[in-house]
């Protein structure tokens, strides 16, 4: 699958679930999950969630909470990779104040709508929300504190483009603070191109030794991978029902796939 027919088939999952959010929740990757997921549930505090509009919530597609691990300052200037219904760039916007700002981009026009409506609702001014692709970062060079994402960096088809664009756009000694999925250890490719409709749907995860070496091909210094949640067979089971083999792939999947918080600087 070519990068571009990646971006147009993650356009078309992300718009659907944009639509449906008020309906039925959404899930990692875009697609509908039981609730009780464990990849995007319980991924908030409550008392960050209080004052979120639902659809905000629910719209909420990530693997983590990259706003609170960030440890975000007031002053700084956010930009939150692939921002979806807006869920980070809102929180975000609160952690920086009134002196700060949270920039949020997205591609998908329908989760750019969600987006500004949760912002209405929310009360929040200093955010804004751009359209565009993370490969195309639409900011000036040096413009940015910290950049954050939440599960969407594993969706692109050509991540040392995301990651040298979030280098350009980032200030000397700024921040790179992600939640994403991530894979330790190797996994046969068919057991790997399952999983990935589960962790990473459209483009894959990223092996542990490969996200960091592709951070520090783009310039970035001081790089950590935390795990946050590390995905067990019976997770699995749960995301690759009625897929063949389904009882082999969930047991070699065990432990093997894990959400992350992912911590670069430029120098």
């Amino acid at each position: 699958m070519s990068n571009e027919s990646i971006r147009e088939t993650v356009r078309e999952e992300y718009a659907k679930a944009a639509r449906r959010v008020t309906v039925q929740g959404g899930a990692c990757c875009g697609s509908a999950a039981p609730a009780g997921n464990p990849i995007t549930s319980n991924l908030y505090g409550d008392a960050e969630t209080a004052s979120l509009p639902t659809a905000a919530l629910a719209a909420s597609l990530g693997c983590g909470n990259p706003t609170a691990l960030a440890e975000l300052e007031p002053g700084e200037t956010v930009l939150d990779l692939g921002s979806g219904g807006g869920i980070d760039v809102i929180l975000s916007a609160r952690r920086v104040g009134p002196s700060g700002k949270a920039y949020g981009l997205d591609m998908t026009d329908e989760m750019l709508a969600l987006a500004r409506e949760n912002q209405r609702k929310a009360g929040v001014q200093n955010v804004e929300f751009l359209k565009g692709e993370i490969e195309k970062i639409p900011l000036p060079e040096n413009s940015v504190d910290v950049i954050i994402s939440n599960c969407v960096i594993n969706l692109s088809g050509d991540k040392d483009r995301v990651l040298r664009e979030a280098f350009r756009v980032l200030k000397p000694g700024g921040r790179f603070a992600v939640s994403d999925i991530v894979v330790r250890g190797a996994m046969p490719a068919d057991v790997r191109r399952s999983v990935e409709l589960w962790a990473g749907c459209i483009a894959g995860a990223l092996e542990e030794s490969e996200y960091r070496a592709k951070l520090e091909a783009a310039g970035f210094e001081r790089i950590e991978v935390e795990p946050t949640r590390i995905y067990t067979a019976a997770d699995a089971k749960g995301f690759l029902a009625g897929n063949e083999g389904l009882e082999r792939i969930a047991q070699m999947a065990d432990g093997k796939f894990m959400s992350a918080f992912v911590r670069a600087r430029k120098p």
